[in-house]
């Protein structure tokens, strides 16, 4: 089989081909539309009891759908169903009867504070 060739009418390689070459020569190429792949699709590890598994793969295939649409659904269930969470009480205030010393009034606080 003849080789290909790769450039373009001038005699330069053009990016798409570059990025061809690259790919079929076992290079990972990230083009555009692979990293728009992978920003809105993210792959996940989960560990699952393997009963669990089974239930969601006979699911999945009673609906035909695929696992990731039944886990991704129900997800939104459950975050759909919690409550908000309430607000804090308010701390507690009290009126402390105002300051005893003027601060910067060094014997006075030592007065204060230790009774001289």
């Amino acid at each position: 089989m003849g080789k290909r060739r790769w450039a373009s009418g001038d005699g330069r390689e053009t990016k798409k081909r570059q990025d061809e070459r690259a790919f079929h020569a076992g290079a990972p190429v990230l083009t555009a539309s692979r990293i728009m792949c992978m920003v809105f699709h993210m792959k996940t590890t989960l560990i699952i009891d393997d009963r669990v598994m089974a239930r969601l793969r006979q699911e999945a295939a009673r609906q035909g759908k695929t696992i990731s649409e039944l886990v991704e659904a129900a997800l939104r269930l459950l975050f759909q169903s919690q409550k908000p969470r309430r607000s804090l009480p308010p701390l507690p205030s009290w009126s402390s009867g105002g300051a005893l010393v003027e601060i910067a009034d060094r014997d006075a606080l030592y007065h204060a504070m230790e009774g001289r």
